[in-house]
């Protein structure tokens, strides 16, 4: 039986509650050596400190990768701030984190920044975190709804602002719909969860959406709100609000079913697994960076085009050893099998594919001290 989100959430957050308590007692009996194993884990014992900041749509597979991490690696303190996508790159092309989570991988002129701030052999981008985005609304009466990209586009370029317009009534015939304003509501605070929305809308919705694909909202009118729960909460908050978040985090918010091909097609993790899995990286990339570019015009009802593919971002060379055994440790558990899972458990998102693991592996491998 599938668990509903909230279910699984709650599941999942007391198994968390109870690894990270394991994880504290570990390190409070380490007694005198410091290096003692956690509890089941052969891993070589590693010390120091692990900072993150970036995208809030990680932050609940944040949580389940600390706990997991934890647990292997007690003597590392870990911490990550989930300030947004964009904060997240600019904090570590400054020098400030050693990692960022980003929602989008990075352009051409961060590239170059990059170089800066990792040296010679650049920085590495591992798509570790996969989700739908959906598009949610808060709309009385109205339990189920279709949209087709054109729609979308429509209602968050303003041109489409009452629930019952035509275009809504042709995706969605014989539905009840009220003469309700829409309030369309966009992320505030730079976010790579609008620029893959936007690069949904542009290239799904060619004509209607002229904006392009971009991290900080480009048009005016509608509400503004920041981060994932900020999204949700504004949504939550008024009626006839639509907006667009990690599916994951929804709640009890509807969920609208988007046109692909000739078929309408809720977000699921599975949709989003096998849009990503049929899609190419971006091209003219160093070895390092396994950045995604997502077909968003797919025609296959098995594929979901909304997707969110999350990165993390580090640099291949370390000036501390310490240091980079503690992020190579990290995200090789970030890719295997458990730490995968143990995201899709508290968080809904999809876990790579096997192809995908052994392609991350072989650059983490790669991870290691400036000479």
């Amino acid at each position: 039986m599938k668990l509903s989100t909230t279910t699984r959430a709650a599941a999942v957050s007391a198994a968390l509650a109870g690894s990270l308590a394991l994880a504290a007692c570990g390190a409070s009996n380490e007694g005198g050596t410091g290096n003692a194993p956690a509890s089941g884990s052969s891993a070589a014992q590693l010390s120091g400190d692990l900072v993150g900041a970036g995208s809030s749509a990680q932050q609940a597979a944040m949580q389940a990768w600390q706990a997991g991490f934890n647990t292997e690696q007690p003597g590392v303190t870990f911490s990550y701030d989930p300030v947004g996508s964009g904060g997240g790159r600019e904090q570590f092309l400054a020098g400030g984190t050693d990692f960022a989570g980003s929602d989008s991988a990075l352009t051409d002129d961060e590239l170059a920044k990059a170089a800066t701030r990792c040296g010679a052999s650049g920085p590495f981008e591992l798509p570790n975190y996969i989700s739908a985005i959906a598009v949610v609304y808060n709309l009385d009466g109205v339990k189920d709804l279709n949209l087709s990209p054109a729609t979308i586009a429509g209602i968050f370029s303003g041109s489409i602002t009452t629930w019952n317009d035509a275009a809504i009534v042709a995706d969605n015939p014989g539905a009840a719909l009220p003469s309700t304003a829409i309030t369309p509501v966009h992320r505030g605070d730079k976010s790579g969860t609008t620029k893959n929305f936007t690069d949904y809308l542009g290239k799904a919705a060619t004509g209607v959406w002229t904006a392009g694909a971009v991290e900080e909202w480009p048009t005016s009118g509608g509400e503004a709100a920041n981060g994932t729960s900020g999204m949700v909460d504004a949504v939550k908050s008024g009626a006839g609000a639509i907006g667009y978040a990690d599916e994951s985090q929804a709640g009890q918010l509807g969920i609208a079913k988007i046109k692909v091909g000739d078929t309408f097609v809720a977000p699921s993790p599975e949709g989003a697994a096998a849009v990503v899995a049929n899609s190419d990286r971006v091209a003219g990339r160093g070895e390092h960076d396994l950045a995604v570019s997502v077909n968003r015009t797919t025609t296959s009802a098995d594929e979901y085009p909304i997707v969110l593919v999350s990165y993390h971002i580090g640099c291949v060379e370390y000036a501390d050893q310490a240091k980079a055994d503690a992020v190579k440790a990290f995200e090789s558990y970030v890719i295997s099998k458990d730490g995968q899972q143990a995201a899709a458990d508290n968080a809904g998102s999809s876990p790579i594919t096997d192809d995908a693991r052994t392609a991350a592996q072989k650059v983490i491998d790669a991870i290691t001290v400036t000479s």
